[in-house]
């Protein structure tokens, strides 16, 4: 059964009542508890009074980030100062009924604070407890500061990538942050993965996500010939090739698609050609393979080309703006983007790439203003709406 055979308005997401406690900012930590929120759990993102520092992110419309909207979308927002008794007495109030926690501080801010995993765990010994961190939890580089651009250097990512560009020598800028939403995504499995256990044994976990090793996890093949002595190949395997009005991406990842090809570009003879038959001695000559394709795409515009090397089943696809992809009709048949309202209006944020026969997986249709959710939460857990109890403290052990 596909989800269109389903009534969709009567389905309900996979971690329907799970509660997660959100203390993450930026990107890896916030897009695993969005993730979590589009799968139907009750997220609460924790706060200080001043919002974190994505709010400020443009595009900003009537002081509303719509990046900070597509990350933080469908959750609950809660103001709190960590720093104060107060405060942290909430979060403990709140831990006895939650199942997740994420945080991504930098290893030792919880510790400090008294609400690392080792002290809640005794109010709740269900609780989940995913870290995120740049270097992993433990070790000699633990407590390092670290962003994304950092760890993709750090990682070799970016040297990596380098390899591939002919004539160069300097790493490029970093604009888009892989290791960011790389990790944020190892977290959210490892969390999904980690409900499941505790479905079997009652009992929660620590989670210690490592964004330097997220980043490693991408270089496949480097990761391998870092450790043997591997000949060099002359040209990127994948690279564009140039149209008489633009360039098109191709990719020649099989037999057939080389075979392929060959007749597109009218050279059925190169199949059998000594220099590129076998595998191994079309890398060894990937140049002049490359050169021969690229004589034929200069003869014709982008919309032949791309017509061409379809018809022949040939992967391919003109070099697109975001904006170009997003207007894509398969975007739209997968109905991959949802509208959000916030204060500043409305916007479109992006769904999760994957959809489900059996269960809702979808954004919210709202994103909360800061705090907005505060009086509520605190008079849940006993608390006035100023933090001060208003009842007895529950019945859980406090740590020592």
């Amino acid at each position: 059964m596909t989800i269109a055979d389903n009534d969709e308005g009567n389905l309900t997401g996979c971690f329907g009542g799970l509660r997660v406690l959100d203390f993450s900012t930026t990107i890896a930590g916030p897009h695993c508890a969005r993730m979590l929120a589009d799968m139907g759990a009750e997220v609460i993102k924790v706060e200080t009074a001043e919002g974190e520092t994505m709010r400020t992110r443009p595009p900003v419309r009537n002081g509303c980030s719509t990046v900070f909207g597509q990350l933080n979308v469908g959750k609950k927002s809660l103001v709190l100062d960590l720093k104060s008794p107060d405060g942290c007495e909430v979060v403990r109030r709140l831990v006895a009924g939650a199942d997740v926690i994420v945080e991504n501080f930098r290893p030792g801010v919880m510790r400090r604070l008294k609400l690392d995993y080792e002290s809640l765990r005794m109010l709740n010994p269900r609780l989940i407890y995913c870290s995120i961190s740049g270097y992993g939890q433990t070790g000699p580089s633990a407590e390092l500061p670290a962003y994304a651009p950092v760890i993709h250097a750090a990682s070799g990512y970016d040297m990596a990538h380098l390899a591939y560009q002919p004539g160069r020598n300097r790493p490029d800028y970093c604009g888009i942050y892989h290791a960011d939403v790389l990790a944020g995504t190892y977290a959210f499995g490892a969390i999904s993965a980690a409900l499941y256990r505790r479905s079997l044994t009652q009992r929660g976990q620590h989670i210690d996500v490592s964004m330097l090793e997220s980043m490693l996890s991408l270089t496949l093949n480097e990761l391998q010939w870092s450790q043997f002595e591997v000949a060099s190949t002359p040209r990127p395997m994948f690279g564009p090739i140039e149209t008489a009005d633009g360039y098109v991406m191709v990719a020649i990842a099989s037999e057939k698609t080389f075979q392929s090809l060959m007749k597109v570009i009218d050279h059925p003879d190169w199949v059998t050609d000594s220099r590129f038959a076998a595998y191994s001695d079309r890398r060894a000559n990937w140049a002049q393979l490359m050169d021969g394709v690229d004589a034929w795409s200069c003869t014709v515009t982008t919309a032949q080309c791309l017509a061409e090397l379809n018809e022949a089943g040939v992967p391919c696809s003109a070099y697109r703006t975001v904006s170009e992809a997003l207007s894509d009709p398969q975007i739209a048949h997968r109905r991959a983007l949802s509208e959000v309202e916030d204060g500043g209006g409305t916007f479109r944020v992006l769904n999760l790439p994957f959809r489900m026969s059996e269960a809702k997986v979808a954004a919210g249709q709202r994103m909360a203003t800061l705090g907005e959710h505060t009086r509520a939460l605190l008079q849940e857990a006993g608390l006035r709406g100023d933090g001060k109890p208003s009842a007895p403290k529950p019945e859980v052990a406090m740590p020592r």
